[in-house]
């Protein structure tokens, strides 16, 4: 009879705030209390439904249409089962701890803009998703009357108890566990799948550092080896690298025409960062501008490129019909920087091509380099806790040699520009 008492004298709010979400990855999401519920209600929060997780990788990967939304509700998941791990371990974590660590995790994206990080800075000058998401984080825990403050902490790296922060931000956090699982799912590229779930089973805290137990050295292995592997076959596809640089080029010269003054329909947030160029200084300043910022999404800018598809200006034309009809730039990869005149060569045929000035062309030819590194320890080690309680460097490892190589930075260059052009000797 109390029982039913109790859950009958609840107020509808509460029973309704108690949600399960079906994950395609992870099967059934508990949403644990009533503050992550109306976290998860926020705008700005809702808002990452309609972020791409990959940005353009769909043009490679057709099943890569999973949001923001879908991985921070995976890496809280994550983040709650690695809190479990660790409290069965005997290690004492408070409640407010707890929560404070999955609020943590479940906002750590909140300061993406549109299309992830392709335009990260593209839509304004040195502001990168980590500011925008302390000046986000700092907005909602004013909203909730400073119940976000330890989860801030932890976001940021200033608790005490560093194994939280690690949780959040490392070389092995909950946000790199959930995007390799969920990208391997929905892109289809089984060979950068881990083994999520027994990993998290191997954590452990050493002097307030996360560790991973010996006998969880080769899921390790296998996680770096993975996600080495993803970069190239996913992050890094040279596909995805032109459709980015052509998105890239198009805002460009979307807010070069619109500072000149011409006429570039666009949506009213969206206006607002071609129309200016936005620094830290003007979001300190203007305190709506962030705000505006919130609320952008893709959707503002396929929006404004229907439109771009038949402007007047030839540049914004040909980039924003190549982006709508899949017409992508070619991309070569290459071991060392393209030559001069290489670059001479091409452009001259972009000229040609599209009958534009040396200026104009600029924008229909890019070149720039990539880099992938599975592991770089520097700073960022993940600890091997040994039998004999002593740690030691993952890629020290003596029966390990792949994971040595996977420390080391490959770096490859790329040139792109469009197809079909005729190339004079």
């Amino acid at each position: 009879m109390l029982l039913w008492y109790i859950c009958n004298n609840q107020s509808e709010d509460t029973l309704n705030k108690k949600k399960i979400v079906n994950d395609p990855v992870y099967g059934f999401i508990n949403i644990p209390n009533e503050l992550i519920y109306d976290i998860i209600q926020h705008p700005y929060f809702q808002r990452l439904r309609r972020i791409k997780q990959l940005g353009l990788s769909d043009f490679v990967y057709p099943g890569a249409l999973h949001t923001r939304f879908n991985h921070a509700l995976g890496a809280m998941h994550l983040m709650t089962k690695a809190l479990d791990t660790l409290r069965a371990k005997g290690h004492m974590i408070f409640d407010a701890e707890y929560e404070a660590a999955q609020i943590a995790i479940l906002l750590h994206d909140i300061g993406h803009g549109p299309f992830s990080h392709t335009l990260e800075f593209s839509l304004f000058d040195g502001v990168d998703h980590e500011q925008i998401t302390t000046w986000v984080l700092k907005k909602i825990n004013r909203e909730f009357g400073g119940r976000l403050d330890l989860a801030i902490q932890i976001f940021n790296g200033t608790y005490p108890r560093r194994f939280l922060s690690q949780l959040v931000s490392s070389q092995l956090d909950s946000d790199r566990l959930d995007y390799l699982n969920r990208d391997c799912f929905f892109t289809g590229v089984q060979e950068g799948t881990i083994g999520a779930e027994r990993i998290i089973r191997m954590l452990d805290v050493r002097n307030d550092e996360l560790v991973v137990e010996e006998k969880g050295i080769y899921s390790i292995e296998s996680f770096l080896s993975a996600r080495r592997l993803m970069y190239w076959q996913v992050y890094l596809h040279k596909t995805s690298i032109g459709a980015e640089n052509m998105l890239i080029q198009l805002i460009k010269r979307a807010r070069k025409l619109s500072q000149q003054g011409k006429e570039i329909p666009a949506t009213p947030a969206f206006s607002i960062f071609l129309e200016r160029n936005i620094s830290v200084e003007d979001f300190k300043e203007d305190k709506d501008l962030l705000n505006v910022f919130m609320m952008m999404d893709d959707t503002d800018i396929w929006g404004s490129i229907k439109f771009w598809i038949s402007h007047e200006d030839p540049v914004l034309r040909i980039l924003s019909l190549g982006l709508v009809n899949r017409n992508l730039f070619k991309v070569h990869l290459l071991n060392e920087k393209p030559s001069r005149e290489e670059k001479k060569k091409i452009q001259n045929a972009i000229q040609k091509k599209y009958n534009l000035s040396r200026e104009d062309s600029m924008y229909l030819i890019t070149h720039g380099s990539v880099s992938n590194a599975g592991y770089v320890a520097e700073g960022h080690s993940i600890y091997i806790l040994r039998k004999d309680d002593t740690l030691i460097d993952v890629a020290r490892a003596v029966d390990l040699p792949n994971i040595k190589a996977i420390s080391k930075i490959v770096k490859k260059y790329y040139l792109s520009y469009p197809k079909g052009l005729t190339l004079s000797e």
